[in-house]
């Protein structure tokens, strides 16, 4: 992906100077024109100056935001996307500041002494922050809960994985199938949700490799001090992934625990590998459910063969209006229930009330999508229009209780 100006630009500056650092956005061949770039951050520092904190723009096209990290990184992010929104943009740039600290550390973002070498070390961010860009059918950025996936066979799987990461000399393991936590170590689930997602998201745009070797630092538990993050492949899709010190080496976990602990177990890890089947009602597209008292999501996008027949949305399609149903949700009705220390939406809710809804519903001539929440537990779905509206309430009632219940999340 090129830097240049489509449907979501991104732009790094450093703070004090305004040189920018890099500019990410939809692919193009074209780069921001510098005017533009120098704008942007100018209106920014001038209202910095007279104590005016300039953080978000609405112009009949685009949404502008402005977000400054430490007083020596300024993040800018420009949106022509239908249906984008200050909730979204804030999770982007809160992301994208947080990936820069997992790759280079804190303390060279937050002591910026020379440009030149900061911007040649911010490329290796640049496929991790991609990714947020183009999110495909993740959910976990905005969220801000670990993405999991239900699996067969998890309790022997976790009892391996605790043996595994025992032997290594760690206490931080999981298993990640298509980037998504499926088991894992208790102090792993004790690292801040973000950090989880950080690191799963990492594994998915580094080089396909079958073993790494990876520096990283925790944005809020370690943010100064470098890990290594062990990751081995076991099957295409399946990477096991290590947080160690200093030992042990790559060439003796690869070699020697790797086959001991992982071998046996081929065949439920081929089971893991398959895609989950999750039976529910034929008119439903895609579904989030969040656990907000345990911080982790479930989501998916249904395969078209069991989605109802007729007109419908593009698979494509349906996780990103999945994303915007979410946000418009969070962002305007639902309130931060359950969430502690989250802030609070950035956005007026719609009718002009100041209540949580706990149900809430939109109907368009391609789709229907329908929220509930039961706290801790909020689901989102993505349905099929010929699903009668007078249905939606009772389906999702139906459907979370399944999941919560029967998929025990």
């Amino acid at each position: 992906m090129e830097p240049g100006s489509g449907p979501v630009s991104l732009l790094c500056l450093a703070a004090t100077s305004g040189v920018p650092l890099f500019c990410r956005g939809a692919p193009t061949r074209h780069q921001l024109p510098f005017s533009v770039i120098g704008s942007l951050n100018g209106v920014h520092m001038f209202g910095s100056n007279l104590d005016v904190a300039l953080t978000a723009a609405h112009t009949e096209g685009t949404r502008v935001l402005w977000r400054a990290f430490h007083e020596s990184i300024t993040l800018i992010v420009m949106s022509s996307e239908e249906g984008a929104n200050d909730f979204t943009l804030s999770r982007l740039l809160d992301n994208v500041f947080s990936a820069m600290v997992l790759v280079l550390g804190l303390e060279e973002l937050a002591n910026i002494r020379n440009v030149e070498r900061l911007k040649k070390d911010l490329r290796a961010c640049y496929k991790l922050i991609d990714s947020f860009l183009t999110p495909a059918e993740r959910t976990g950025d905005l969220t801000q809960c670990v993405e999991c996936v239900l699996v067969p066979c998890s309790t022997t799987l976790q009892e391996c994985l605790t043996a595994f990461t025992g032997a290594a000399e760690s206490r931080f393991g999981c298993l990640l199938v298509g980037g998504r936590v499926a088991v894992a170590t208790e102090p792993w689930w004790q690292l801040a949700p973000q950090e989880v997602n950080l690191l799963a998201w990492l594994v998915g745009s580094l080089l396909p490799s079958t073993t790494r070797d990876y520096p990283v630092y925790l944005p809020q538990g370690s943010p100064m001090v470098p890990h290594r993050l062990l990751t081995f492949q076991l099957l295409p899709g399946l990477d096991i992934c290590l947080l160690c010190g200093p030992s042990p080496s790559l060439e003796a976990v690869e070699t020697e625990l790797v086959p001991r602990f992982w071998k046996p177990l081929l065949e439920p890890l081929r089971a893991c590998a398959r895609p989950p089947s999750v039976p529910l009602h034929p008119g439903v597209l895609a579904f989030l459910l969040i656990n907000h008292e345990q911080k982790r999501s479930l989501s998916a996008v249904l395969p078209r063969g069991v989605q109802a027949e007729g007109p419908t949305l593009p698979l494509g399609s349906c996780a990103s209006v999945l994303r915007a149903f979410y946000a418009l949700v969070v962002s305007h009705y639902f309130s931060c229930e359950g969430s502690p220390g989250e802030l609070p939406p950035l956005e007026v809710p719609l009718g002009g009330g100041s209540h949580s809804a706990r149900h809430c519903y939109v109907v368009s001539a391609g789709y229907k999508a329908y929220a509930a929440q039961a706290p801790p537990h909020q689901l989102f779905l993505l349905l099929a229009p010929e699903v009668p509206t007078f249905a939606l309430r009772p389906l999702a009632t139906h459907i979370l209780q399944y999941l919560v219940g029967d998929a025990a999340f």
